[in-house]
């Protein structure tokens, strides 16, 4: 088993780590649309879920996986009238590669954030 930690993706907001390998396979802790800094982002849930995927992008490079690698993908949302812009987000970011979804309107997120995303990947 391998801690996944980069400074360009914010630091877990409590005691967890940002993801972990095990056997080959990358597993996300959810990103939320934290700056690496640890900032929020304060535009739309558009700018949210750019943010989200910055900071996923950031582990999977750490991890030795990329978007093309993902097998899974779990999005949580605040607002389930949101689910189109987030989708289109998400369709910029797997247009070729479709990963396996699932996707949850939830009561509240941390830090209040309008979406959170995250993913299980294979190690390269």
């Amino acid at each position: 088993m391998r801690v996944v930690s980069t400074k360009e993706a914010p630091a877990a907001i409590g005691p967890y780590s940002q993801g972990i390998v095990v056997n080959n396979l990358f597993y996300s802790s959810g990103q939320i649309p934290l700056t690496p800094e640890g900032s929020m982002i304060e535009g739309d849930v558009v700018e949210q879920t750019h943010q989200v995927f910055r900071n996923l992008q950031a582990v999977l490079t750490e991890a030795g996986a990329t978007f093309e690698t993902v097998i899974k993908a779990t999005v949580f949302i605040k607002d389930m009238n949101d689910f189109g812009a987030i989708n289109e987000v998400y369709g910029e970011y797997f247009s070729n590669h479709k990963p396996a979804r699932s996707c949850v309107e939830v009561a509240r997120l941390p830090k209040d954030a309008q979406v959170e995303i995250e993913v299980i990947a294979l190690v390269k």
